[in-house]
């Protein structure tokens, strides 16, 4: 959530910024903020005013009672019955303003940081980095949902028949891989330095609030509505909201997280040939980094956590290629984000398998995650996160990349993992 001081003192720049993330009327909801907030402030000095009157009044009743005056007493506290009164209807009157003020204000994006580029759809992302030679694999080469079947590795109809579509089964070597994947992703974090956390999958909505998914993306959460809580769609949202009102100390910082989850997203409205196999699931397997850090620092630490997903990618021996995200395809929290494609050599087209995002103060203002800094001052600090890695999209990748008329090659790096380096 945008901090209200800041949208106060620089109006045209938090316009001209939302354009960017195309926020439709940013005009008009950053004046309607502006407006409800001089009224808060207005109302606020006149309510500070009346209790100043009150506590001087009782002050004298006071003084009066210790005087031996009772009669002159009463007649002073006669006035503050009135006064009462007026502070109580303009309490209620700035709660009524500042709930206006906060149902707004939630609504409003992230500001998208300065560098990134103007755009509406994936088409204006723009590529910052390839890495890998693209496979060239034989004519009769075939997409992974095949694979999978051919060698009993996933059983996508057993899915449908157990719960519904997007939810696959895994089975032997399938089951295997995923395993090998999630362990491999989680040594490799703790070698980096990232702590390991085993969250919950069900959070409440302050933890879906906290983060940005509510109240802009309830109706992609699958929701549990007797208990009112919500299958997480990525772990970032349980392990950000570790450090929910929590005040750090300055040297705790970096805060780094690592986690594995399954992960639930209803996908609404996902149709078509992009969805086929393990490219869109209900249900898939992932492992999420997440850092707490200081402002001065939180870019630097993206760049870091950009190459560290890279390297992953280069440890799988996947060609893949990385996005600077336009404002247009970010995410509603997001002030600057690097998507991570994997090119799919059956399919013939990149694959998303990674977003690193910096959220600078957007999560922490919500979550109220601050620090005192060296001088004693309470300050927000930034959050990040990425996926280091999801798995469906990689296992895809794997299997299409790496088949030949006699089976499927593993990467060398998951063969202490798997105890076999080929599908056959």
């Amino acid at each position: 959530m945008l901090q209200l001081n800041f949208i106060r003192e620089n109006k045209e720049e938090v316009v001209k910024r939302l354009a960017i993330k195309n926020f439709k009327n940013a005009a008009e909801v950053v004046d309607s903020i502006i407006e409800l907030d001089t009224k808060r402030r207005n109302v606020q000095k006149e309510n500070d005013a009346v209790k100043a009157e009150a506590n001087a009044l009782a002050k004298q009743i006071g003084e009066l009672m210790k005087g031996g005056k009772k009669e002159e007493a009463e007649q002073v506290k006669s006035k503050t019955a009135s006064l009462k009164q007026k502070e109580k209807e303009l309490d209620e009157q700035l709660s009524s303003i500042e709930k206006e003020i906060h149902d707004i204000l939630v609504t409003v994006p992230n500001l998208p940081n300065t560098t990134v580029p103007v755009g509406k759809t994936p088409e204006d992302n723009a590529v910052v980095f390839e890495h890998g030679e693209i496979p060239k694999l034989a004519d009769n080469a075939v997409p992974h949902w095949e694979l999978t079947t051919k060698y009993d590795l996933i059983d996508f109809e057993l899915g449908v028949k157990l719960t519904g579509a997007g939810f696959p089964v895994y089975k032997g070597k399938g089951a295997k891989l995923q395993r090998a994947l999630i362990n491999y992703f989680l040594d490799k974090a703790h070698t980096e330095g990232y702590l390991e956390v085993q969250p919950p999958i069900l959070v409440n909505e302050d933890s879906g609030y906290g983060t940005g998914q509510l109240p802009d993306k309830e109706g992609q959460m699958y929701h549990v509505g007797i208990d009112n809580f919500y299958l997480i769609p990525t772990a970032e949202v349980p392990i950000t909201n570790i450090y929910r009102d929590v005040i750090l100390k300055e040297s705790d910082l970096p805060i780094k997280n690592c986690g594995y989850t399954p992960c639930f997203r209803r996908e609404a409205g996902s149709y078509g040939k992009d969805v086929r196999g393990l490219n869109r699931l209900h249900q898939f397997d992932k492992v999420e980094i997440v850092q707490i850090a200081h402002p001065e620092k939180s870019y630097e630490i993206l760049e870091s956590m950009r190459n560290y997903v890279a390297g992953l990618l280069k440890d799988l021996n996947l060609p893949f290629r990385t996005l600077k995200l336009c404002g247009g395809d970010m995410s509603f929290a997001s002030a600057l984000t690097y998507d991570m494609e994997v090119w799919s050599a059956a399919q013939k087209r990149w694959l998303e398998v990674s977003s690193v995002s910096n959220f600078e103060t957007f999560q922490t203002n919500r979550l109220k995650c601050r620090f005192k800094d060296a001088s004693g001052k309470t300050q927000l600090a930034h959050s990040l996160n990425g996926s280091a890695l999801a798995l469906p999209r990689i296992v895809a990748a794997i299997l299409e990349n790496n088949q030949t008329p006699d089976g499927i090659n593993m990467p060398k790096v998951l063969v202490p993992y798997l105890g076999f380096d080929k599908i056959s």
